[in-house]
């Protein structure tokens, strides 16, 4: 059984029996999809098996929904440093980017700041401001950029009167912490809402919206948090609560007519109906991880492994780490000279059973070091790594194959 109790060895160890993903290869893709838990998997078997035998259609079967979705609200609150009142359960970080997006009034248009490195899910939004609203999207480039020089960016390109500032806490290319916290400052200066992107934070570094000065922060469930897909959460500022265009905007309250609860602040983002099991399964991992494991624990042994990543890597000839080591949390991105990375990534998967992913925009590969990662496995990657940068694609020894006597 796990424990916080535990001496290191035997913690991790146990760590690892309940994450049987972990055996299935080196599993270093968290930042896409982490491994889930045995109690996790369990959880939501037995709510399946409820709903199977005992159905949905009871008023009480409402109720108790309601109920999960307030624990679920309440473990992600916790893992905030929040009150309940002030997330929302959504369907991952797409729709909680999609949420604060929209939340302005871009009625009479207007301008929206952002970062050349951002997601999908919040790019997508932001398109859709420019193309069919004409919002003024203004793009501010990081590569070669330290913090100061970032800052410095973000204050010429916000305009007085901006309606929205979005960026990611952590960039999901190279994996650096920016510093929203002072550019949230200039932003709010000049009246700007700012949304964040927390998918490759929350749960892998400690977060605190309030004290980097976010109004939106949408986070995932299935990355850090190693809960089911389809689920994640939004943090939302009073501030944003109260001027958001949104889903009952202008409804400082609203009544639930079967529980008779007041929706208020951050519930107001919630709309449309739940997999039970998800939410079941969300609220049980981050609480298995909080009381089990500890996010103490957990930040820092994953901080540590990404560290130790960066400095293997960073040591090989031929190798080019992306990932700035002064501002860094647990995405560690790299290129090896003479090699696209998706023939990399296939020759590393082939050779070490390697669980990560390409950075197309980048043409590099992407690791995600974590709580559970080991010593031995940051080593086997680096001697992979290292053989390839000695080689290239047409001069590579091939690999060793097993025959088969039939």
């Amino acid at each position: 059984m796990v424990s916080p109790n535990l001496p290191e060895p035997e913690r991790l160890a146990a760590v690892r029996r309940a994450l049987p993903a972990t055996s299935a290869g080196i599993y270093l893709n968290t930042g896409t999809a982490g491994p889930m838990s045995t109690e996790v998997a369990a959880a939501m078997a037995e709510q399946a098996e409820r709903e199977l035998t005992v159905g949905r259609g009871h008023p009480d079967s409402f109720v108790d929904l309601m109920e999960r979705i307030d624990e679920a609200r309440g473990t992600m609150a916790a893992l905030l440093a929040s009150d309940p009142d002030r997330v929302a359960l959504v369907k991952g970080t797409h729709h909680g980017m999609n949420v604060a997006t929209f939340a302005p009034d871009w009625r009479q248009g207007g301008v929206a700041v952002t970062t050349t490195e951002e997601h999908p899910a919040a790019l997508g939004p932001l398109f859709i401001l420019r193309d069919q609203w004409g919002v003024d999207v203004r793009f501010v480039g990081l590569e070669g950029l330290d913090d100061d020089a970032i800052v410095t960016a973000f204050d010429a390109a916000i305009a007085d009167g901006a309606g929205l500032v979005s960026l990611s806490h952590v960039s999901w290319m190279t994996g650096r912490i920016l510093p929203v916290a002072r550019i949230a400052a200039i932003a709010h200066e000049r009246g700007a809402l700012v949304a964040v992107d927390g998918a490759q934070a929350a749960g892998a570094i400690p977060v605190a919206p309030h004290d980097i000065g976010a109004d939106f922060y949408a986070f995932a469930g299935q990355k850090w948090l190693l809960g089911p897909e389809g689920l994640g959460g939004l943090w939302a500022s009073p501030r944003a609560t109260a001027e958001a265009r949104q889903l009952l905007a202008g409804y400082p309250s609203f009544e639930d007519p079967m529980t008779g609860r007041l929706w208020s602040t951050a519930r107001r983002f919630e709309y449309d109906m739940v997999h039970r099991p998800s939410v079941v399964g969300l609220a049980r991992s981050i609480g298995w991880m909080s009381m089990f494991i500890g996010f103490d624990w957990i930040h820092a042994r994953g901080r540590a492994m990404a560290v130790r990543a960066v400095d293997l890597l960073g040591a090989i000839p031929g190798v080019t780490v992306l990932t700035p080591a002064a501002a860094m949390a647990t995405l560690v991105t790299f290129r090896i000279e003479g090699w696209p990375a998706a023939d990399a990534f296939e020759e590393l998967s082939a050779r070490i059973f390697l669980i990560a992913r390409t950075i197309p925009p980048l043409d590099a590969l992407r690791i995600s070091p974590a709580f559970f990662t080991t010593d031995e496995e940051l080593d086997t990657v680096a001697e992979a790594v290292e053989l390839l940068a000695r080689h290239r694609p047409d001069s590579l020894p091939p690999r060793r194959t097993l025959t088969v006597l039939g």
